[in-house]
């Protein structure tokens, strides 16, 4: 499959039940067996949507991407800001990378981490870290591209308890490494 020509963009009010969409169908593509069921079906659309509309209307501490194909429309989202744990000497943080599972394979999450970086370092940051839940095969991506593992923790996801994963950018720039052949 080819490369999507893809726009990375501010995510805007309008966009909310988008961003929705892609982050619900890709916990869904991705969790199951992993989390409890109960847990994936918790999330709707109705109340992703208002989540996700809070954060973009805001866009201060949350700055929300999303990537649009002309053709597909919204296939992908991020949001990141600020670390949010300051011990692990990196100053901003990618909290969410979410890719339409339709979309796989095809550029989208390469290009919004490259916006997730750009937008950060605009934010005066010049580090990154991303926490991923340790069974997510994003892990792979986060290291092809560059990120390297700095951090394991256990934590609480409505009330279940999830091993994560930090993957951790020096610099804000993609690392990536070609595929073994």
């Amino acid at each position: 499959m080819s490369n999507l020509a893809l726009q990375i963009r501010l995510a805007r009010q309008e966009d909310a039940a988008n961003v929705a969409r892609v982050y619900i169908e890709s916990w869904h593509d991705t969790y199951p067996g992993v989390l409890p069921n109960s847990l994936l079906r918790a999330m709707t659309l109705k109340g992703q949507t208002a989540r996700w509309r809070a954060a973009i209307c805001s866009q201060g501490r949350e700055m929300v991407l999303v990537a649009e194909s002309s053709r597909y429309g919204i296939v992908g989202m991020t949001s990141m800001g600020p670390a949010r744990d300051n011990g692990l000497g990196f100053d901003g943080e990618i909290y969410t990378l979410y890719v339409d599972p339709s979309f796989y394979g095809r550029g989208a999450g390469r290009s919004l981490l490259k916006g997730a970086f750009s937008t950060l370092r605009k934010g005066g940051m010049s580090s990154c870290v991303i926490w991923a839940h340790a069974r997510n095969h994003a892990r792979f991506f986060y290291e092809a591209m560059g990120g390297r593992l700095i951090a394991e923790r256990t934590a609480k996801l409505m009330g279940e308890t999830v091993p994560e994963a930090a993957f951790g950018w020096r610099t804000l720039a993609l690392a990536e490494r070609s595929p073994v052949r």
